[in-house]
């Protein structure tokens, strides 16, 4: 491996400027950014009395007054494969030497904000150090996930040994950008019971195949159908931020799916597909035609079986007024969580800062053991108790006991009584495809839809992704797997989207998991499943490590805590196809 697991040293930046107007100067960019700065052609609509001349003369101040020059940094101050943020006066840009040549970015995962500068660089792109989404330093492009934006790129020349880099203020300001994507050319009838490709989900998978379509010059109609009240919303906040509204949650906004022709049929849920007849059936007896159809409808929470099923203030976390109510319910009151699944520690630690008292009942001996091994799941679980979480492991629930209807204990098999005004089930989930039972598209014993490497199903036309799929992943020889990770749906959507438009391409990136609690992050990378040791590096006791998980002598998954980039590097080597040996990292 050489060095690639090393961690990057800190660079300084000295930063001159040359601003080509006064900061105070107005942008006279359109209010959405979409206005070409480098087109020459004339404004659009009448400029009063102006002349021809007058007219080129005023797009020439706009164009000077939309942008920023600055003087970064002297031409030897990078070395080739080094990343620098440099500061322009009215933005930030990631500046890149690559083969001899510079290149600028922006400076921010469009995702949720990471600093690029301190993620991974290699073969033309940079990795993100949080989550691990993946950009092209020529073009931007996002090329893996999450996220669904990508960057906007910076002009660069060298003068005097001097690099300068000339932006866009808008474009650094908002350090995203979103591809250019076709207007649907059919004409459409809300009523019309028929779309050229149906999507019933609303999750990643689900959005990132709209997008993805319409990106790639797809212009018949797209829908997209969800039980949810609300569009597609970032679902992984809802246990971390469980205050949240859908509005701030959203991935997308109305006037984006307006904008780009994408139909969204909220509250809408599929009892039945024919796959015969292309026909998919509502609950509300409507009937709608397709012609390539994508089944992303994501997971259900498992449900748990106790006495008192009428007792009230009993939750899973599946929309964001499931989470509004848990945070108001359990402020200064007594909370319960049933499950030590990732999504039920999570709420645990978001109630610890709010509830009088916080439980959490499991039926193992130790949090995460399966997913993270016994000795990372004891320092999180001590991390818990030093935060007032109380546990009560190998143990499970008898009875929620109410009062008017509403919690007030919850009686475990062992006998102890827990005071309760909130109690959280987070004991797993499975996929949500009772509905295809009769339709003849094929699933395993447990539900899951087999999917070959492009997300088609055994039936013509059909796709699936997400949490519902098992699919051939190329790290394991294209053994069939599920994995329900956010990030995977992303890629999941994409590949189906491209599926369905004749140019296939297969799944190739490598799994990519986070959680977050009490304000630190755990990154994971790899398909851990059946590890059989786990080699660490760091500090436990101190939460800043790095765990190898390791499959006889190989490395199959990898683990960190306040240890970026780690999780990214050994991504970017797992997605090379190398093999990391047990004994590379001990």
């Amino acid at each position: 491996m050489g060095g690639c697991l090393s961690k990057p040293k800190a660079v300084e930046v000295k930063v001159e400027l040359s601003l080509l107007e006064k900061e105070k100067e107005v942008d006279l960019m359109s209010p959405n950014g979409k206005a070409s700065p480098f087109s020459e052609c004339r404004p659009n609509g009448s400029l009063g009395h102006c002349s021809d001349d007058d007219a080129v003369t005023l797009q020439s101040q706009r164009k000077h007054r939309d942008f920023i020059e600055a003087s970064v940094c002297h031409v030897r101050d990078l070395e080739n494969g080094q990343m620098r943020e440099v500061d322009l006066g009215t933005g930030r840009a990631l500046l890149i030497k690559q083969h001899g040549e510079f290149l600028a970015i922006g400076h921010k995962c469009p995702h949720y904000g990471a600093p690029l500068v301190k993620g991974v660089l290699s073969k033309g792109r940079v990795r993100c150090p949080w989550h691990g989404a993946c950009f092209n330093i020529n073009t931007g492009d996002i090329e893996d996930f999450p996220g669904l934006d990508s960057l906007p790129t910076f002009q660069v020349r060298v003068e005097k040994e001097k690099v300068i880099i000339r932006a866009n203020k808008q474009a650094l300001q908002t350090q995203r950008r979103t591809k250019a994507m076709s207007k649907c050319s059919a004409v459409i009838n809300s009523c019309n019971g028929f779309s050229h490709v149906l999507i019933i989900g609303s999750g990643p998978a689900a959005l990132v195949c709209a997008d993805t379509l319409r990106q790639e010059g797809f212009t018949d109609r797209i829908v997209m159908c969800t039980m949810d009240k609300h569009p597609p919303y970032d679902r992984p906040k809802l246990s971390k931020s469980l205050e949240s509204t859908a509005e701030q949650l959203q991935m997308r906004s109305a006037e984006f799916f307006q904008m780009h022709d994408i139909e969204v049929l909220l509250e809408k849920e599929v009892v039945s597909v024919d796959v015969k007849s292309k026909t998919v059936l509502f609950r509300d007896g409507f009937k709608m035609e397709y012609r390539k159809l994508l089944i992303a409808t994501g997971s259900r929470p498992k449900p748990l079986s106790y006495i008192g099923k009428d007792v009230g203030n009993v939750f899973h976390v599946r929309t964001p007024e499931d989470a509004n109510s848990i945070a108001a319910l359990a402020s200064n009151k007594n909370a319960v969580i049933v499950g030590t699944s990732f999504i039920g520690m999570e709420v645990a630690a978001a109630l610890t800062d709010k509830a009088h008292s916080v439980s959490v009942i499991g039926i193992e001996a130790i949090p995460f053991r399966k997913a993270l091994g016994e000795k990372v799941g004891k320092v999180l679980m001590k991390l818990f108790e030093l935060n007032r979480v109380k546990f009560y492991m190998l143990n499970e629930v008898w009875e929620m006991r109410g009062q008017n209807g509403q919690l007030k204990e919850v009686v475990l098999k062992s006998g102890k009584v827990l005071r309760a005004d909130v109690c959280v089930i987070g004991i797993g989930s499975g996929p949500a495809t009772a509905f295809l039972k009769q339709s003849g598209i094929h699933m395993d014993s447990k539900g899951f839809i087999p999917v070959n490497k492009t997300m088609q199903t055994n039936m013509d036309g059909v796709f699936a992704g997400g949490d519902v799929v098992t699919f051939p992943l190329a790290l394991r020889s294209n053994k069939k797997v599920n994995i329900p990770h956010w990030q995977m749906a992303h890629v999941h959507g994409r590949v189906a989207a491209l599926s369905m438009m004749g140019k296939a391409t297969d799944i190739k990136a490598v799994p990519y998991f986070w959680t977050a609690m009490f304000g630190k992050s755990i990154r994971y990378a790899g398909y851990g499943e059946g590890f059989d040791d786990v080699v660490i590096q760091g500090d436990l006791e101190e939460l800043k490590f790095v765990a190898f998980y390791t499959k006889s002598e190989e490395v199959v998954s990898v683990a960190s805590m306040n240890y970026d980039p780690i999780v990214s590097q050994v991504a970017e080597v797992f997605g090379s196809g190398k093999t990391i040996r047990k004994r590379d990292v001990e």
